[in-house]
C-alpha cells in the first residue's frame, strides 16, 4: 500500500533542491548570501540529494539510504539528508535507526515539521509489529503519534502529511468522524494525494457509506493506479455489494502490489469463501496468519470454513492454534465455548466462557454462552432440578461485575435472570422489557426456557426466524436453537434456509442433525421404558434423562421420567424434587390438558420431599422448577 507522494511531501526541501539545481545563482547553503554561482561541492550535494530522491520515489530505499549517509559524512548537520535517511530507514522498517535520525534533526530544529511527521510515521509503523510489548502499549503509542502530528501542525498547518498521519491515528483509535475530517483536510491541501483519498474511502466503508467510499477510492486509483490500499478498499466495497468476482479482481491487484498485507489476504479469503471456493479461502487465511499471526479474525475465519463443512472438532482445533498465540483473546475463547457446546463438551465450554468473560467483562456474549452451558449441564446431570456448584458461583460473580460496568445491557440482564433461575430463584422477567430487536429475541427465549415457559420461548424464537432476512441469519438462529436442544425451532429455521440456494447444503446438514437428535431421543425413551418395565430403574432413568436432554420438547418423555424417578425415590428428597421438575415441565408442554390430577400429585410429592429433607438435614436442599 505504497504512495510515493508521501515521500515527496515529507522531503519537499530535498525535491526543491533537485528542481532548482539547474538555476544559476541557487545556493544549497542557506547561510550563504553570495550571488555567485554555486561551487562544485554544492552542485554535488544537490545532485546527490536529487538522486537520492529519485531512488526513494523508485522504492530503492537501501540505495537511497547509502547516498544520504554519504551526504551526512560530508555534513552531519544537513537537515535534508537527515530527513531523507530517516525516511529511507523507516520505509525499510528499520524503525529505531529512523527514529534516531529524526531525533538528530529535532536537536538542530525542534520545530521541524518533517521530523515530527517522521516520528509519527515510525510510531504508526511500530504498531504493525507482532511484538507483544508494542501490542500492550498500543493506546499510549497512538497518543504519542497524535502528539507528534500536532507538533508538526503547530509548526505549519499546511503540512499535508501531518493531516494524513493524524487521520491514521484517529482511525486506529476508532474515532472515524475525526479520521475522515483529517483525511479530507489532507486531500483538500493536496488534491493529488492518492493515499488521503484511499484512507477516506476506507473510513466510508467502515461507516457503511458505500457510494461515498467508492467515489473516494476511484479518485485514489485515478491519481495512482499503484495504490494497493485503494484497490483493497474497492475490494471491500464490491464484497459488501455481493459483487464477489469484482472484489476478487481488485484484491488480487492489491496483493500483486503488496504481497505482505495480512488484511488483503484475509479479505480475499472471505471473498473466496463467499464464492464457495473453500480451499482457496483457507489458503488465504493461512497466508494472513503467516504474515500477522496475532490477528484473531484469521483463526475465526478458518473455523467458519470448518463449521460450514460440518467438522466442528477441526474448527475447535484451529481456534486452539490461535489461542496458542493469543492465550487471552476473548473472541477465540468465546468461539471455542460455543463450538464445544455444539459437540456436547459442556465442561470445556464452561471453562472457555469463564476465561472469555474474565478477559473482557464488558462483553455479554461469553456470559450468554456461560449461562447456556450451565442450563444444559443442569438438564443433562440433574434432569431439570437445580444444582449448586462453583460454576454457578463463578457465573454469578462474572455477571454481577459485567452489569456494574454495563447497567443497561439487556443481554447481561437476561443472563443474570437465567443464572438466578438455575440457582432456584424465581426472577421476574417482567422487570425486563420485551425484546425490540431480532438480536435480543433468542436471548429472551433462553431466559424463558430456563423457567420452563416453553410456549413463550417458542414464540420468541419463531419471531426471530420470521424476521430473518437471509440464509446466514436463519442458520444462526437454527444453530442456536439446535445448541439449546430446541429442535422444533431449529427445524423451522433450517427448512427456511434450505429454500435459499446459497446455503441449502449447510441447512440440509442442520436438518440432518435435528433428525439425528430426535432419533437418538426416541431410541433412548423406548429403551428407558423397556428397562423400567423390568424394574431396572437406575438404567431406565439414565436413558430417559438422555432422551429429555436430547429433545426436551417431547412432553411424554418428561412424564415417563417423572414416574420412574418417583418409583425409585426410596424415601430420598432429591429424586422426588427431580420428579416434581419433570411433572411441571410436562404440564408446561401440554397446557390445554386436564391438569388438576397432576397438580395434586405434585403437591403430595412436595410434602414428601420436605419431610425427607427435615429428617435428613445433611441431604442437599434442592428445589425444582
Amino acid at each position: 500500500m505504497k504512495d510515493w507522494r508521501v515521500f515527496k511531501l515529507l522531503t519537499s526541501a530535498v525535491l526543491l533542491s533537485a528542481a532548482l539545481s539547474h538555476l544559476p545563482g541557487y545556493c544549497q547553503n542557506p547561510e550563504s548570501t553570495s550571488d555567485s554561482p554555486p561551487s562544485l561541492p554544492q552542485l554535488t550535494v544537490k545532485r546527490q540529494l536529487a538522486a537520492a530522491g529519485d531512488l526513494m520515489v523508485a522504492g530503492k530505499y537501501a540505495e537511497a539510504a547509502d547516498l544520504y549517509r554519504q551526504l551526512l559524512n560530508l555534513n552531519s548537520r544537513n537537515p535534508d539528508a537527515l530527513a531523507g535517511l530517516g525516511l529511507a530507514l523507516g520505509r525499510q522498517f528499520k524503525l529505531d535507526a529512523a527514529d534516531e535520525q529524526f531525533d538528530r534533526l529535532l536537536k538542530l530544529d525542534p520545530n521541524n515539521a518533517v521530523a515530527h511527521c517522521g516520528k509519527a510515521m515510525v510510531i504508526l509503523n511500530r504498531l504493525q509489529s507482532s511484538n507483544e510489548t508494542v501490542i500492550k502499549n498500543r493506546t499510549q503509542l497512538l497518543k504519542e503519534a497524535g502528539h507528534e502530528c500536532n507538533k508538526a501542525l503547530d509548526s505549519d498547518s499546511r503540512v499535508v502529511e501531518a493531516h494524513y498521519l493524524l487521520g491514521r491515528v484517529f482511525k486506529e483509535e476508532g474515532r472515524l468522524d475525526m479520521a475522515a475530517q483529517a483525511f479530507a483536510g489532507a486531500a483538500k491541501l493536496d488534491p493529488k494525494y492518492s493515499n488521503a483519498f484511499a484512507q477516506l474511502g476506507l473510513i466510508k466503508v467502515l461507516q457503511n457509506k458505500l457510494s461515498d467510499a467508492s467515489e473516494n477510492l476511484k479518485k485514489a486509483i485515478a491519481i495512482n493506479s499503484g495504490n494497493s490500499t485503494a484497490h483493497y478498499g474497492m475490494g471491500q466495497v464490491l464484497l459488501r455489494q455481493n459483487k464477489v468476482d469484482g472484489a476478487i479482481a481488485e484484491l488480487s491487484v492489491s496483493l500483486y502490489q503488496n504481497r505482505n498485507s495480512a488484511p488483503v489476504h484475509l479479505l480475499l479469503g472471505k471473498a473466496y469463501e463467499q464464492q464457495g471456493n473453500l480451499v482457496a479461502a483457507v489458503r488465504e487465511y493461512k497466508e494472513a496468519i503467516a504474515i500477522k499471526p496475532e490477528l484473531p479474525a484469521c483463526y475465526l475465519s478458518i473455523a467458519d470454513v470448518e463449521e460450514a463443512r460440518g467438522d466442528i472438532e477441526m474448527a475447535i482445533a484451529e481456534l486452539h492454534s490461535g489461542l496458542a498465540i493469543l492465550p487471552n483473546e476473548p473472541s477465540l475463547l468465546t468461539r471455542i465455548g460455543n463450538d464445544s457446546l455444539r459437540v456436547d463438551k459442556l465442561d470445556e465450554a464452561i471453562k472457555h466462557f469463564e476465561a472469555a468473560a474474565a478477559a473482557n467483562s464488558a462483553d455479554a456474549a461469553p456470559l450468554e454462552g456461560l449461562t447456556r452451558a450451565l442450563y444444559l449441564k443442569a438438564q443433562k446431570e440433574s434432569a431439570g432440578a437445580y444444582i449448586f456448584s462453583d460454576d454457578y458461583s463463578q457465573a454469578q460473580a462474572l455477571i454481577a461485575r459485567a452489569i456494574a460496568l454495563n447497567p443497561n445491557n439487556i443481554q447481561l440482564r437476561l443472563a443474570q435472570m437465567k443464572i438466578r433461575a438455575l440457582s432456584g430463584q424465581k426472577p421476574d422477567l417482567g422487570a425486563i422489557a420485551l425484546p425490540k430487536s431480532d438480536a435480543e429475541r433468542p436471548a429472551y427465549a433462553e431466559a424463558l426456557l430456563v423457567q420452563g415457559r416453553f410456549a413463550e420461548a417458542g414464540d420468541q424464537m419463531t419471531r426471530a426466524i420470521n424476521s430473518a432476512g437471509n440464509a446466514t441469519q436463519l442458520l444462526a438462529v437454527g444453530d442456536l436453537a439446535l445448541m439449546i436442544k430446541d429442535l422444533p425451532d431449529a427445524e423451522l429455521a433450517y427448512k427456511r434456509a434450505a429454500a435459499l440456494p446459497e446455503q441449502a447444503e449447510r441447512a440440509r446438514r442442520g436438518l440432518d442433525q435435528v433428525g439425528k437428535g430426535r432419533e437418538e431421543a426416541r431410541q433412548n425413551v423406548t429403551f428407558g421404558n423397556d428397562l423400567a418395565k423390568k424394574h431396572q430403574y437406575d438404567s431406565a432413568i439414565d436413558k430417559l434423562k438422555s432422551s429429555v436432554y436430547g429433545d426436551p420438547f417431547v412432553a411424554d418423555t418428561h412424564l415417563y421420567l417423572a414416574q420412574v424417578l418417583e418409583k425409585n425415590a426410596n424415601k430420598q428428597a432429591l429424586p422426588l424434587r427431580e420428579a416434581i421438575a419433570q411433572y411441571k415441565t410436562y404440564l408446561a408442554l401440554v397446557p390445554g390438558s386436564d391438569q388438576s390430577k397432576l397438580q395434586n400429585r405434585i403437591a403430595k410429592l412436595e410434602g414428601k420431599a420436605a419431610r425427607y429433607e427435615r429428617s435428613s438435614p445433611d441431604s442437599p436442599q434442592v428445589s425444582a422448577r
